[in-house]
This record gives structure tokens, sequence and C-alpha cells, in this order.
């Protein structure tokens, strides 16, 4: 029997309908879970079926969705391309041990890690590794023993475009090989803008260093506040900006620069520190300036008992109102 053009049309649509039904994937969850005892051929969308691993969890889970840790555990390192959120809250050390994280995610994406201890064990580049991103939240967490052959940082920041970093409550230590290596270092291809608040860079090769050498567009600002950096073997704070750099700028604000066998602060070539109620003691020098940087102290700092000298002349004096 012939159909008609409306029952042709009909069917053409049911077959399609079908079509895609079968074709279509399993739709992410926004919540999927890990655990010691996880298998990483679980869904993950379950408190009785987790995942094992971070990576696994992490492609299983839709975009701006959370990953939560159930048990203490090594859940692996992780690449992360999309909006993420990584949550431990009291269950014990939810470990990346080995090969940190690395965030490679779209323009518009951001991406939180919260209450992780990322451990390179003596070895590998990067606890942290942010290629792109819109913003990074990493918070209560510790980040140690990033110590490769001639590299490791605690956070290595070396974006394209702009990206903001906030980084919080959080341990920073025993990070770095050589030179410039340490505890995070803010190099961008673009513009970033970067927040470190209660923060500890201790026992690191340098703290913390924001290099304009390679970046474009506003260049960099960074802001320390009501942190401790100590115990480097290096610098403690640098900023740097060579002829043809972008702006490199640092305030430091309620913050101790203590015990550091380089510059306790060091405005480097045309890099800028702002420096208010910190305290700078005990470190190979002071405040310093090198090369044409540009250090402001303000009336009510503390820098004092360096083995060098404790301001540099060439520091800009402000007082406060």
């Amino acid at each position: 029997m012939i159909k008609s053009p409306a029952e042709v049309s009909l069917s053409l649509t049911a077959v399609t309908m079908l079509a895609l039904l079968h074709a279509a994937p399993a739709r992410a969850v926004s919540k999927v879970w890990v655990a010691d005892t996880g298998v990483d051929g679980a869904s993950c969308g379950a408190v009785s079926s987790p995942c094992a691993t971070f990576q696994r969890a992490h492609d299983n889970v839709a975009a701006g969705g959370e990953i939560g840790v159930l048990t203490p555990g090594d859940y692996g390192q992780v690449t992360i391309n999309k909006s993420a959120n990584f949550t431990n809250d009291n269950t014990g050390e939810a470990a990346v041990l080995g090969h940190g994280i690395s965030i490679a995610a779209g323009a518009g994406d951001i991406v939180s890690l919260r209450g992780l201890v990322i451990d390179g064990q003596g070895g590998a580049t990067a606890g942290v590794f942010v290629v792109s991103a819109s913003a990074v939240h990493i918070q209560n967490s510790v980040i140690r023993n990033f110590e490769g052959q001639n590299t490791g940082f605690g956070i290595a920041i070396s974006n394209e475009g702009h990206t903001q970093v906030f980084v919080s409550d959080t341990t920073i230590l025993n990070n770095g090989t050589v030179g410039e290596t340490g505890g995070i270092l803010v190099k961008p291809f673009g513009s970033a803008d970067v927040v470190l608040d209660r923060v500890h860079l201790e026992n690191n090769v340098i703290g913390l260093k924001v290099d304009g050498t390679q970046g474009s567009g506003s260049g960099i600002r960074a802001t320390v506040r009501n942190s401790v950096v100590s115990g480097n073997a290096g610098n403690g704070i640098w900023s740097l900006r060579p002829v043809g750099g972008v702006p490199a700028v640092i305030l430091v604000e309620r913050t101790a620069a203590l015990n550091n066998a380089g510059a306790g602060v060091l405005a480097d070539g045309g890099g800028v520190v702002l420096l208010s109620n910190a305290t700078v003691a005990a470190n190979g020098t002071g405040a310093s300036v090198a090369n044409g940087g540009r250090l402001f102290t303000y009336g009510n700092n503390v820098i004092d008992n360096n083995v060098g000298e404790d301001l540099s002349p060439a520091a800009i004096i402000r007082t406060t109102r």
C-alpha cells in the first residue's frame, strides 16, 4: 500500500528520533565521588559506586560539577579541561602523589581545588600547573616536594589570555631544585591576577616570583596578604620586569618575609613592589631594589635585623593617611 506524504513524514521522524536516542551518550551528572575502594569502571555518580581516581571522576562529571572525596587515599594525577570542583571536607588526606594537577580549561571555565595534599615525592615538575582557565581557586591545601631535575614548582602559572588565581589557607613547601624554581612562579604568556591570602611559602628555593618576561596585555598583578614567606633558599618575594616585559606588580600587605637567604622582598628590573604593614627581618637583605625596580614602602612596616641592608636607598618611602 502506498503511504501518504504525511505518513512518510511521520515514519521518518520516528526513525530519526530513535536513532538520536540510541546514539546519545549517557548524561554526565553534576556530582560524582571517589574513594580509596572505588573502581574506575563505576559510574561515580553515587556514594555506593565511587571511582578510584580523580581523572575518571573528572571525565564523568558534568561541566561545572563537583568531585567529592569519601575516604583518605591517593587519587592520582589529573588533567582538568572544564569547569570542575574537587572537594575534600574532613575525610582525611586526599592525596595526589607524584605528578600533580594540570589545568587546561576553557576561557570561561572556573576550577576549584579544596582540601588536597599534592605531593611530588621528590620529583615531578609542578603541583598545580595552570595553562588556561578563567579562574582557579586553591583552598585549604598542602603542595610539597616538587623537585624534578632542574625544575620543580608548587604552583606554576603559565597561561595565555587572562587568568585569575586565588590561593587561601594553603601551605607550599620544599619545592624547587635550582635558581628560580620553588614555591610559586607567575610567568604567563598572557596576563594574570593572583591573590594569596593566609598562605605559607616555606623552605622552597624561591618563595614567590612574578615574572613579566613573556607576558602580554595588562601584565601581572599579585597580592600577598596575611601570609608568611620564610626559610626559602633564594628570594622570598620577587617582582621582575625586564626590558620589553609587561608590568609585574606585587602588593605585600600584613605579611612576614623572614629568614630567606636572598632578599626578603625584591623589586627587580621594572618590577614594582608595594609594601604595607609588613615585617621583613632576618633575610640576606631586607626590602631590596635591583636594576631599576621600584619599591614603595609605607610608614607602617617593620624592616630590621637583616644580614645585609634593611631598606634599599632606592626605595620610595610613602606615608599612610
